[in-house]
């Protein structure tokens, strides 16, 4: 078994050997800025690859990789220029989003960097109509798990609260929900004055 490879093993010395006596390791060589600057683009190109990032996300991402911030800055607008990081396009793809309310999609365009005018501008194009029949279907396909609860409409309600619906979209659709059950499944006992504020 001796003399032969094992991955993850280092190469035994001979017997007998001093381990002052091994060569030095070589120093490795300094990049050049252009080196460095093709490394941290083709970084930002794998990046990207495996997913739509803001511009934030990216720049953390680079901060990891280089201390320089003028090669950072030239990185991200290379990237720019080139179309393939856009905080439009990734807003608008956070925004059409099905099964999320218009809170969640805020939350998320927060925690992802983006600014307050484009996520003000991305969840007022949410169309409301849209989002409330979401919460319809939802409902729907999911009511069979309420049922069992011992309070299905608060249930449901914060099922659907916790993908960021709002109250105001949540309750005229239970209540409608509720309202089309047939006779021995209607709710009793639920309160009628949950409004949303």
């Amino acid at each position: 078994m001796t003399g032969r490879y094992r991955p993850g093993r280092r190469p035994a010395r001979p017997p007998g050997a001093d381990p002052q006596d091994t060569p030095p390791a070589r120093p490795a060589r300094e990049r050049t800025p252009q080196e460095q600057r093709d490394a941290l683009i083709g970084y930002a190109f794998r990046a990207l690859g495996q997913r739509a990032l803001t511009q934030a996300e990216l720049r953390a991402k680079l901060e990891k990789r280089s201390d320089d911030p003028d090669l950072i800055a030239a990185v991200l607008a290379r990237v720019q220029e080139l179309g393939y990081q856009d905080d439009t396009q990734v807003a608008r793809a956070e925004g059409a989003r099905r099964g999320v309310g218009s809170l969640r999609v805020r939350q998320t365009l927060q925690r992802r960097g983006l600014t307050d005018d484009l996520i003000r501008e991305t969840v007022d194009a949410r169309d409301p109509d849209a989002e409330a029949q979401v919460v319809r279907e939802l409902l729907a396909r999911r009511w069979s798990s309420f049922a069992r609860k011992r309070d299905p409409q608060a249930s449901a309600f914060s099922f659907l609260a916790r993908r960021g619906f709002t109250g105001n979209v949540i309750w005229p659709a239970i209540r409608e929900h509720v309202a089309g059950l047939p006779e021995g499944e209607d709710m009793d006992g639920s309160p009628e004055d949950w409004d949303a504020e």
